[in-house]
């Protein structure tokens, strides 16, 4: 499939309902947005990328489009929604590009089928979940701004069960070991070309765990952002790492 317009769909997936837009020309790349994040985080980077890739944006499941999770949401098993909707829609090989959570989606596809995934941006990704993120993901949904709910329903046009059911899995992360444990054996594993990008500020993930992750991927970059947090190049800081992201995505 080279060459596709299309509006957004939603279609059966590997078992589940999933949401997502295929839109430009080019290289398939597939966009992955963050754990409660959605496709629409997006929106400027298809505008500007679609004359340079052939972009694939999904709603992970349970997420936006993608309808309420009815259980908690696993990376490993988005990896593997992603695989198959590759599959569905006749492309062999793509490279990903994936912010957080998607990041980590990008990670459990690279090592499932490692000669499909060429290239891989990852920011503010995880091969494991650290002692202090468990503690963030243990409390996060009971402290939760309104406004941070306002952002949340803006998302995902379910509403509250939607948004509490993905909260629900917030909670799971901090009690879960199986779903994100990547060793350095296992990331060796990967072929893709890689990209860490990582704020040396993180709450979540400390940067020291970037570094063990460049260390094993054999083909791996590491770009640390001084003072960034978790996310550090959304913002101010969004045109440039699209810009040096899509050289290193661009690059055969």
């Amino acid at each position: 499939m080279t060459g596709a317009q299309s509006r957004g769909r939603i279609e059966t997936v590997n078992g589940v309902q999933l949401y997502f837009e295929v839109t430009g020309t080019g290289e398939p790349l597939v966009l992955l947005h963050g754990f409660s994040g959605s496709s629409q985080d997006w929106m400027a980077s298809t505008t500007e990328w679609g004359n340079q890739f052939q972009l694939i944006v999904p709603d992970l499941r349970g997420h936006g489009r993608s309808g309420i999770l009815s259980k908690p949401f696993r990376h490993e098993e988005a990896a593997t929604d992603m695989l198959a909707l590759l599959d569905h829609l006749g492309i062999g090989a793509c490279k990903g590009l994936g912010v957080s959570g998607g990041g980590n989606v990008l990670l459990h596809m690279a090592t499932k089928q490692p000669e499909r995934v060429k290239a891989i941006v990852l920011v503010s990704a995880t091969p494991y979940f650290p002692a202090q993120a468990r503690t963030i993901m243990t409390h996060y949904a009971d402290s939760l701004p309104q406004q941070q709910w306002e952002v949340l329903r803006h998302r995902h046009p379910e509403g509250d069960a939607q948004i509490r059911a993905l909260l629900a899995s917030t909670k799971a992360f901090a009690t879960s070991y199986d779903d994100m444990n990547f060793t350095p054996p296992y990331l060796s594993t990967i072929q893709a070309r890689t990209l860490i990008v990582k704020g040396d500020r993180d709450p979540l993930y400390p940067v020291e765990i970037s570094v063990e992750m460049a260390r094993a991927i054999r083909q791996s970059s590491l770009w640390i952002i001084p003072n960034g947090g978790h996310g550090p190049v959304i913002g101010d800081g969004w045109p440039e790492f699209l810009k040096t992201a899509a050289a290193f995505l661009r690059e055969p």
